[in-house]
């Protein structure tokens, strides 16, 4: 039987931030070593304290590992206009 969510739709479904043990998951280590990670300043991507919730920006986390959503514009500059 196949399962009609390929890697592109499951990305693209992520949040907009994860909780850490989700991003831990991501890059492949334990919970405990991502709190680590965070607690020394070492965690590879932007973190957002919330009171005492930890969250983790989608994108950035997705950069770190090579992916992406297609949902940012990086490249800072809009869309050309044909003048007609």
């Amino acid at each position: 039987m196949n399962n009609p969510k390929t890697p592109t739709a499951l990305i693209a479904a992520l949040p907009p931030a994860l909780d850490l043990p989700a991003a831990a998951h991501l890059l492949g280590i334990s919970r405990t070593s991502a709190y680590e990670l965070v607690r020394t300043g070492e965690w590879p991507s932007p973190v957002l304290r919330l009171g005492h919730r930890i969250k983790i920006p989608t994108q950035p986390l997705l950069e770190l590992l090579g992916l992406s959503t297609g949902q940012s514009v990086a490249s800072g500059t809009e869309p050309r206009s044909q003048a007609g």
